[in-house]
């Protein structure tokens, strides 16, 4: 008996740990409407390759000509490696296109949110820039989709 109570107060703390990852990572209709595809293009002001989930920021000027910041998130930087975005193929400064979804939460406070689906690059080349199995539309960007 008080090796099983020892047992159970050891385990506690790696509970605690694993429950705390598994409540922060979140399925995209958690935070997006797959409702509200959007399509942005614009000049690449940051990029934030961190885990769960690699973030670019963009300045798209609208049609009344107001730059509105956005935050668009992508894969994992695993995923995004995979897919041919690494740290550097993405200057600072680049002009890229971007489609997604947006967030349920339209506020943009402090900058207007979007799942990231694919990537154009100035040059032409399209990359898919999301996570697979998260629950975003099948929408023909993710190449592991079946057909």
């Amino acid at each position: 008996m008080r090796m099983l109570k020892r047992s159970l107060l050891l385990s506690l703390p790696l509970l605690a740990i694993y429950s705390w990852q598994a409540w922060g990572h979140h399925a995209f209709s958690a935070e997006f409407d797959k409702e509200a595809p959007v399509t942005l293009e614009g000049s690449v002001t940051k990029i934030e390759w961190i885990n769960p989930h690699a973030w670019i920021h963009l300045a798209v000027v609208n049609a009344q000509g107001e730059t509105i910041d956005w935050m668009v998130e992508g894969g994992t930087p695993n995923t995004l490696l995979r897919s041919g975005i690494h740290k550097n193929s993405i200057p600072i400064g680049s002009e890229i296109v971007v489609r997604g979804y947006q967030a349920k939460d339209k506020r943009c406070q402090p900058a207007c949110k979007a799942n990231g689906r694919d990537l154009t690059f100035a040059d032409g080349r399209k990359v898919f820039m999301g996570s697979s199995g998260t629950g975003a539309p099948k929408d023909g960007s993710d190449p592991r989709e079946s057909r």
